[in-house]
């Protein structure tokens, strides 16, 4: 899929941002939330981290099945579902040094 949408991709740059923008902010969203709830329930940052990056990560293999068998290959739909996991990557590297950088505050705040 990756490979036969890799034209698209580098044809319409504006298009691909279009979805990223939305994705980065989630992603952001989803991590931070998920640290700070689980944090607030009492879980210690090791805990927190786990639940941060499973409610973080989304299971875009599945929408991009969804996405195939319901509106086709060559779909819009399908498109934004190849796009998904390449946001998705480099964001959860960055957040993995965010968990990082928030792992001897955590610590401060948990004491």
């Amino acid at each position: 899929m990756f490979s036969l949408k890799g034209k698209i991709i580098l044809a319409i740059p504006f298009d691909v941002i279009k979805i990223a923008i939305p994705l980065v902010i989630y992603f952001g969203i989803m991590f931070l939330l998920g640290m700070f709830i689980s944090k607030r329930l009492g879980a210690d940052y090791a805990k927190s981290t786990t639940l941060a990056f499973t409610a973080t990560g989304n299971n875009f293999e599945l929408a991009i099945a969804v996405a195939i068998a319901t509106f086709g290959l060559n779909s819009p739909e399908a498109f934004t579902g190849v796009v998904g996991p390449l946001v998705e990557v480099p964001a959860l590297i960055i957040l993995v040094n965010v968990a990082l950088k928030m792992k001897g505050r955590f610590k401060a705040i948990h004491n």
